[in-house]
């Protein structure tokens, strides 16, 4: 019997072996994944391929990115079907035409900067403005906002357990309202604040799991993957709808060994990519 999971509304049955590599591929440490307007799953991860993309069966459709990325880590992709890019390892974001052409670089390849954008940054998403916003993760503490043509508009947050502050802001997303959602990771929270950086309020009930990042769907449901093997999904009051995972590590189809990134499809199904030992993307169809 296929394996299901969550609970209510946000049932979900495991597709055993989505995504099908051409001989010889394999998946290593899917960091990011997202969806374009037709419908192709963009598979972010850190092997010889980068860019791996698919159908929403699970057919491989192309690939990009060889040779371009040091850590791939983030992933969001614009109504006009840009692809955003945060490269941990070289201290980039790179914005992308969906076939992999080059149109804008945030950042100095390979220079990490103190305070300034970026120090191994983490995750990247859009206002509707079209305005930028980066979580400058691993050595900054900070998120970044910038115009749509690249110019540093703002910066907020240090090192710190206070308000505004963070241990490790790895992802960011914003809602409808141009809210500001950022996955405090080594803090066990999700801050929310303003586009100029203004706290609103936070979400603490994450315990030791960690969570990685989040995303938004189009029904204001938030999808949130925590690193110590566990899925989340909540309202825009914070409260959890569904919740799985088990306290140890598992790559048993369902459950989880580390997961680090995760979107919807129109039809509502789940895509979760996976790090550390992980090494793999799932989907989940919603029942």
């Amino acid at each position: 019997m296929p394996t299901k999971v969550g609970s209510g509304k946000f049932t979900y049955m495991v597709v055993e072996n989505w995504g099908k590599l051409p001989e010889g591929w394999k998946f290593t440490q899917v960091a990011g994944v997202a969806i374009d307007s037709q419908n192709k799953v963009y598979v972010f991860n850190r092997g010889l391929h980068p860019i791996i993309i698919f159908d929403l069966d699970g057919n491989f459709i192309n690939s990009w990115g060889e040779g371009i990325f040091k850590t791939p880590h983030g992933i969001f992709i614009d109504p006009d079907d840009n692809i955003y890019l945060v490269d941990t390892g070289d201290h980039t974001v790179r914005k992308f035409t969906k076939d992999g052409k080059l149109l804008m670089t945030l950042g100095t390849k390979d220079q990490p900067k103190n305070s300034e954008p970026f120090n191994k940054p983490t995750g990247v998403a859009l206002a509707k403005s079209g305005e930028i916003f980066v979580s400058d993760g691993y050595g900054n503490r900070r998120v970044h906002k910038f115009s749509p043509d690249g110019k540093l508009m703002l910066s907020w947050g240090e090192e710190g357990d206070g308000i505004g502050q963070f241990a490790l802001p790895h992802g960011v997303f914003l809602d409808k309202q141009d809210r500001v959602y950022v996955a405090d990771r080594e803090n066990h929270r999700i801050q929310i604040f303003t586009k100029d950086g203004e706290f609103i309020k936070q979400w603490t009930d994450f315990r030791e799991h960690k969570p990685c990042t989040l995303f938004i769907d189009k029904e204001d449901i938030i999808y949130v993957p925590e690193l110590n093997q566990r899925m989340s999904i909540l309202n825009m009051n914070g409260e959890v709808l569904a919740r799985w995972g088990k306290d140890d590590p598992s790559h048993e189809p369902g459950f989880f060994f580390a997961p680090h990134t995760a979107c919807t499809d129109f039809k509502g199904d789940l895509y979760v990519g996976e790090v550390l030992e992980g090494q793999r993307i799932q989907k989940f169809m919603k029942l």
